[in-house]
C-alpha cells in the first residue's frame, strides 16, 4: 500500500472487489521501522456493480432427441458483484441471424436445456452464456458451438450372418453402420435371437 503522510488522517482505498466485505487496520511507521497494527474496523460491503466475468468452459450437447443441452462452469459468488444473480443463455443454429434468449435465475445453475420438437439430431448451435444481477447484465461469454441431441439409429446394421461354432454357440457378425447425421454415435450393438 501507498505511504500516507504523517498529517494525513484519512486514505482513499481502490481497486476493491464489487459486493464483498472488507475490514481494515492502519499501522504507522518511522524511519526506525513499522508499528503495531490498530485493531480492525468494523466490516464494510462495497456497493454492488454489473457483473463482468462470463462464466468459463460454455459446452454440452447429448441430451434427448429434440433437445439442446447447454453447460457451463458456474461463477464464483466474489465475482457476482452483488444481488439477484443470475444466468442468461443465448443460442442460435449455426448460419442463423435469430438468437433465442434465456434467463436462469439459479446461482448455482451450471445447465439449461432446451426442448422443441423442431430441433432436428446433431444440429449445431451457436451458444454464448452471459451473466446478470440487480445492476444489469453483464459481459457474455465467446461464442461455442453445440451439438443437439441425438435420435436412435434409423438404419438397421446390413449383412448379418450366422455361423455354428458347436451344438451351444454360434457367430453372429454383421456390417457396422457409418456414423452420419442421422445415426449419431453408434454406442453399440444388441443381438436378439428369434
Amino acid at each position: 500500500p501507498e505511504v500516507i503522510n504523517g498529517r494525513t488522517h484519512k486514505a482513499t482505498v481502490v481497486d476493491l472487489s464489487p459486493w464483498v466485505e472488507y475490514e481494515f487496520r492502519v499501522v504507522a511507521s518511522n524511519g526506525v521501522g513499522i508499528g503495531e497494527p490498530s485493531r480492525p474496523s468494523a466490516l464494510l460491503k462495497t456497493k454492488a456493480a454489473v457483473p463482468v466475468v462470463a462464466p468459463t468452459n460454455v459446452s454440452g450437447g447429448g441430451g434427448s432427441r429434440s433437445e439442446l443441452v447447454i453447460t457451463w462452469e458456474p461463477v464464483p459468488e466474489e465475482l457476482q458483484n452483488g444481488e439477484g444473480f443470475g444466468y442468461i443463455v443465448v443460442f442460435r443454429p449455426l448460419g442463423s441471424t435469430t438468437w433465442t434468449k434465456a434467463v436462469v435465475a439459479s446461482v448455482e445453475a451450471s445447465k439449461y436445456v432446451y426442448r422443441n420438437e423442431s430441433i432436428t439430431p446433431l444440429a449445431p448451435f451457436e451458444v454464448k452464456v452471459g451473466v446478470y444481477n440487480k445492476e444489469g447484465e453483464g459481459t457474455l461469454s465467446s461464442i461455442s458451438i453445440v451439438y443437439s441431441g441425438e435420435d436412435e439409429p434409423q438404419i438397421a446394421p446390413a449383412g448379418a450372418s450366422a455361423l455354428s461354432i458347436s451344438a451351444a454357440e454360434v457367430e453372429v457378425s454383421w456390417q457396422p453402420i457409418a456414423w452420419n447425421r442421422h445415426t449419431g454415435r453408434v454406442l453399440g450393438y444388441e443381438v436378439r435371437q428369434l
